[in-house]
């Protein structure tokens, strides 16, 4: 319970601010151009730095490791809500972020290591799964309450109080075995790995206002492959890599991370557009546009508690993962239906809880299998690489899916300016295209999850009573 509540918090804090920021950009005096920076900085710090957090967690023990992260959560959260400037703001949402780079694969490496008999793995990943496919979603729910009848700052006081109860109760309750002495951080791997990840999703987030083919965006983006392209050849070399191959050179645990980052893709583009549909379409206020995704959340912990946890140890992993992904685009097919005026209840709750099911039937299996079979010392590094396709695969999806919805909304308006209608209504019709547009092909990205899962990931369903550490073995480097 206690890595779950820290798992809630970081993936809660992703999108929780969204709702607030317009409130937050009012008070603060932050423009237009820089407001997204609310958003980027906590993703660009998450993801850039979660290897490093992985490898720190790995080094200097696990439970250290998230205590230290929790602290530090809690303290960028009271800085963030305190903040009288612009550049307070973004500096404490960068802190936050590298703060969950150490939190995260501390907490899942901790729950692997410390849930190895296959039933209590199932039920304890159910859990975890559930939280982190419907944190972002209770986000929404959070940050509207707290934004409508508190104040904006709430969305960033709210985690001190639970980061508290999480430091009291690891301290009494978790147990890890010792760092390993003598070990120290591959410098070099931290460089270029942290580099690569960082250019790349900053290119894609610059990529919304300025354009994918402005200068600055590709430079951006080839120097990440240039960088990641070079921490590949390096830890082939390094004698302490910071990403061991061999972790993703085996075939399931690959098709787990391809899996996950393609699959958040479509459904942060979900987050994004359902939020501005619910509230500029729709007009709806952030409290109705957060309780408008509650069946949405209760789809995903039903899908990963009831259906996933329960099959798990019974079928293959991709048998819940490829119905898991249909499912899913097939909600997102759904809400490419969209009108100015469709009704909650019959076009977009529908949409809703196919997409929960089928993200909570992924969720759960893709965690479980891509941590198990991995040597103790790589946990940190394992659950790092799982959480950093997660952060990326949301940051590309941010910037990637939002740009073809822009681009396609500047298309339509140009396309239908001499149609005569009012210049209210062709506007928000516009609006609506480019979300339609930009969902078919989230749809499709998800079904390219589905066909990823079907093909990498062909391990069976573990033995009973085969501890998971030995269920899945290492390839050979």
């Amino acid at each position: 319970m206690i890595i779950a509540l820290a798992q809630l918090m970081v993936v809660l804090d992703a999108t929780i601010v969204n709702i607030a920021l317009p409130s937050a950009q009012r008070d603060l005096g932050i423009s237009d151009g820089n407001r997204q920076w609310v958003i980027t900085a906590y993703t660009l710090a998450f993801g850039g730095l979660l290897l490093l957090g992985g490898r720190i967690a790995d080094l200097v023990g696990r439970k250290r490791t998230f205590v230290i992260g929790l602290v530090g959560f809690a303290a960028a959260s009271a800085l963030g809500g305190a903040a009288t400037t612009p550049a307070m703001l973004f500096g404490a949402r960068a802190l936050q972020g590298a703060f969950a780079a150490l939190l995260a694969p501390s907490a899942l490496s901790l729950l692997t290591t410390t849930f190895t008999d296959p039933k209590e793995r199932g039920k304890a990943f159910g859990i975890y799964g559930a939280l982190a496919g419907s944190g972002a979603a209770i986000g929404f729910i959070v940050g509207g309450l707290l934004t409508e009848y508190l104040d904006w700052r709430w969305c960033l006081y709210v985690n001190v109080p639970i980061a508290v109860a999480a430091v009291f109760g690891a301290l009494a309750l978790l147990h890890d075995r010792p760092g390993r002495t003598g070990a120290r951080l591959d410098v070099p791997g931290v460089l270029l790995g942290c580099g690569g990840l960082v250019s790349i999703v900053y290119g894609f987030s610059e990529a919304e206002p300025r354009g994918w083919t402005d200068p600055l965006v590709l430079t951006l983006l080839a120097a990440g492959v240039v960088l990641l392209a070079a921490f590949v050849w390096w830890q082939s070399r390094a004698p302490m890599p910071l990403l061991p191959l061999h972790v993703i050179k085996d075939r399931n645990r690959a098709g787990c991370f391809l899996t996950m980052g393609l699959a958040v893709i479509g459904m942060f583009g979900l987050f994004l557009f359902m939020t501005y549909y619910l509230q500029v379409v729709l007009e709806y206020s952030p409290v109705k546009t957060g309780l408008a995704f509650l069946p949405l959340t209760a789809s995903i912990i039903t899908g990963s508690t009831q259906i996933s946890a329960r099959l798990i140890n019974r079928v293959p992993p991709r048998m819940l993962m490829v119905p898991g992904m249909l499912l899913a685009a097939s909600g997102m097919v759904i809400l490419t239906q969209l009108t100015v005026d469709s009704g909650y209840a019959t076009d977009i709750l529908p949409a809703l809880i196919l997409m929960g099911l089928g993200m909570g039937l992924t969720f759960m299996p893709v965690f479980s299998t891509a941590t198990a079979g991995v040597a103790p010392q790589d946990s940190g590094v394992t659950s790092a690489t799982l959480n950093t396709s997660q952060q990326v695969g949301g940051s590309i999806g941010t910037a990637l899916l939002n740009t073809i919805a822009t681009t396609s909304t500047t298309a339509y308006v140009t396309a239908h300016l001499g149609d005569g209608g009012p210049q209210a209504l062709i506007a928000k019709e516009a609006v609506v295209h480019g979300y339609t547009v930009a969902i078919w092909w989230a749809a499709g990205i998800m079904l390219l999850a589905g066909l990823v899962a079907g093909l990498m990931v062909t391990t069976k369903p573990p033995k009973r009573g085969v501890p998971a550490q030995d269920a899945v073995p290492e390839s050979v480097a």
